[in-house]
Order: C-alpha cells, then sequence, then structure tokens
C-alpha cells in the first residue's frame, strides 16, 4: 500500500495557551471544516471538553459526491501545550495518522500539522489519490488555514 505525507504549517498571532485551548476541543473542528463536507462530530461531547490520549471521537463526513461517511479516531498520545496525535480507527482510509504540534514563537504560536495516510484499493487508491483526494486534502487545510486567519488574525 502507498502511503502519502503531507506537512503544513501557520503563524498565529495568539498565546500558545490560546492555540491549545482551541485546537483541543474536539467541537472546533466542525469551525474550521468547509462547510460541503457535512463534517459533524457525533460524539457526545460539550465545549469544555478537552482531549486525551485514549479520546474516541466519532464524526459524520461527506468527503466526495455528497456521500456520507461515518469517521472514527482515537486520541493516541497528547502533551499538553505541545502536541497531539489522533489516528483512525475506523473510516475512509486505510490509515490516517495526524500529529498537531504548537510551538511558542515571538510573534505568537506556530502551528505545524503532519499528515500520514493512505488508501484502500491497491492501483484504484493509487489512481483516486492522484485524480481527486490529495487535492481535496490539501483544499480542506488550506480552508482551514484561512478560517483560522479569521478567527485569530
Amino acid at each position: 500500500m502507498k502511503s502519502y505525507q503531507l506537512l503544513f504549517k501557520q503563524n498565529l498571532p495568539i498565546s500558545l495557551v490560546e492555540a491549545w485551548d482551541f485546537f483541543s476541543s474536539p467541537l472546533n473542528l466542525e469551525e474550521i471544516t468547509p462547510d460541503e463536507m457535512a463534517f459533524i462530530v457525533t460524539s457526545k461531547l460539550d465545549k469544555n471538553t478537552k482531549m486525551y490520549p485514549g479520546m474516541i471521537i466519532t464524526y459524520k463526513v461527506s468527503p466526495i459526491f455528497g456521500i456520507k461517511l461515518n469517521w472514527m479516531t482515537e486520541i493516541t498520545q497528547v502533551e499538553e501545550g505541545k502536541y497531539f496525535i489522533d489516528e483512525q480507527r475506523f473510516g475512509p482510509f486505510s490509515f490516517w495518522h495526524h500529529q498537531h504540534h504548537f510551538k511558542a514563537t515571538d510573534g505568537g504560536v506556530e502551528m505545524t500539522d503532519i499528515l500520514t495516510y493512505g488508501l484502500p484499493l491497491g492501483f484504484l487508491g493509487t489512481i483516486a489519490h492522484k485524480l481527486l483526494v490529495g487535492k481535496k486534502i490539501k483544499s480542506i487545510f488550506k480552508f482551514r488555514e484561512e478560517k483560522v486567519k479569521e478567527f485569530f488574525g
């Protein structure tokens, strides 16, 4: 199976504490995901819920052609104020490993996302990645970058 890795960086003019508070709340993911993905957290959480190792989060998402899919991730590692990692347990990818890193800088905070993933269906998955999936993931992170700028910029 072929794997893919993408790296995204963004600097925000906010404190590390503000960044961590926002991004470590699972429900805020709905706020920074494109509307056309119909992304909904289905886990019973409230706005004050913070991530912890072993936390399972479930979602409904429509990544392509309006097809609704169930997705489940586990927060596998958390180091308060530094990073957290989510991994798919069930969903549209063969595997999904997403690292979220936060570092205080002179002007605020630098966020780094490292996403490693694979697609099912062998050769067909490789073609789907070239034609659709790779571009879609990049556009989601571009949207996220712009949305976060609106919130904190």
